[in-house]
């Protein structure tokens, strides 16, 4: 796939299931309608999700807990700017090829529709997040609460982003359970529907 050519800007910007990625971008100045605080329980210091994606989240994090796991936010909703200041730190620290496999461009991440959030487990790293006892919980149950696991491994050259095993992302429990059954990333189901 060529990424980051024939950008096509969103229509459905507060559709939960609206695909963002290399090739389809976000307006500068959408913001979502219905962003609000997660509960600090579950995240650390101030995180927004959109209402229906933080309430699913929550319940995840309930249940996560009382099985002894310990899985909680460390970045969610995150605007055009903050994005902008992301990315073009990492080009400048890094590099641009560097930059683009890791970091999304301005209006091409998932983190400004607040459906999008990355996690930390109990090893307190969410770059480590795989090794933690938290990652084998969250690769079985996440779709039952809604969420996929948006970047997974060997599906790269189809997201466009190195495998982020601790980027999710809400779309609903039935897309989330199809996608988990079929193995399928949120790019080739909108291509199949």
């Amino acid at each position: 796939m060529d990424f980051y050519k024939n950008i096509q800007k969103i229509k459905n910007m507060d559709d939960m299931l609206v695909l963002v990625n290399k090739n389809y971008i976000l307006d500068e100045n959408y913001i979502p309608n219905d962003l609000e605080e997660i509960n600090h329980k579950y995240a650390k210091e101030e995180k927004l999700l959109r209402k229906t994606a933080k309430e699913h989240f929550e319940k995840l994090a309930e249940v996560a807990s009382q099985y002894g796991y310990y899985i909680k936010i460390v970045s969610a909703y995150r605007s055009y700017n903050y994005q902008d200041n992301l990315y073009h730190y990492y080009v400048k620290d890094k590099g641009l090829i560097y930059a683009d496999n890791c970091s999304a461009r301005p209006g091409h991440s998932e983190h400004q529709t607040g459906l999008s959030f990355d996690v930390e487990g109990s090893n307190h790293d969410y770059n480590l997040f795989e090794e933690s006892k938290e990652f084998k919980w969250m690769s079985k149950n996440a779709h039952k609460f809604g969420f996929i696991m948006r970047y997974p491994k060997g599906k790269e050259h189809i997201t466009g982003f190195k495998y982020e095993p601790w980027h999710y992302r809400y779309v609903g429990i039935k897309v989330a359970t199809l996608l988990y059954k079929q193995n399928l990333t949120l790019e080739e189901y909108k291509k199949k529907s």
